[in-house]
């Protein structure tokens, strides 16, 4: 049996349509893999089932991989959305002197959840210059304590 260039057609078709039921944006490369042994193979002419087959492979994973390295959306370096957890620690550089029930002001060297300064408050007298770390965040500012 002889492997045309519409069996590849139909398979890629039907594995990006595979996609729609596994919304993992993962599949369709392999789909779109295929389509273009097909279109290869529409184009070249007869090709062995080893070089289908190994176009096939090579194609999927440079798609894969393009998609992982360039495409996909990575971690925002300014950390919007990222969980509370993650920004506990945070050390910053008091701008604005803060003291108990008193809000103050806090910079960061690179964006915390979108901002680099930000309001905040401590349980202590603090100085304006002084380090501080993020202790929790409450509501539209930060708690912090000294570094």
């Amino acid at each position: 049996m002889t492997i045309e260039w519409w069996y590849w057609a139909i398979g890629g078709i039907l594995l990006i349509l595979l996609e729609l039921a596994i919304p993992a944006f993962f599949v369709i490369w392999f789909g779109l893999g295929a389509l273009l042994v097909a279109g290869v193979m529409l184009l070249a002419g007869e090709l062995s089932l080893t070089a289908q087959l190994l176009l096939w492979i090579l194609a999927s994973l440079a798609m894969v991989g393009l998609w992982l390295r360039v495409f996909r959306p990575s971690r925002h370096r300014t950390l919007v959305g990222t969980a509370d957890g993650e920004v506990i620690g945070e050390v910053g550089l008091l701008v604005g002197a803060v003291a108990p029930y008193q809000r103050g002001k806090v910079r960061f060297q690179r964006p915390i959840l979108g901002s680099e300064e930000w309001a905040c408050m401590a349980e202590s007298n603090i100085t304006a210059g002084e380090r501080v770390r993020v202790v929790s965040i409450e509501g539209s500012y930060l708690k912090v304590a000294r570094a």
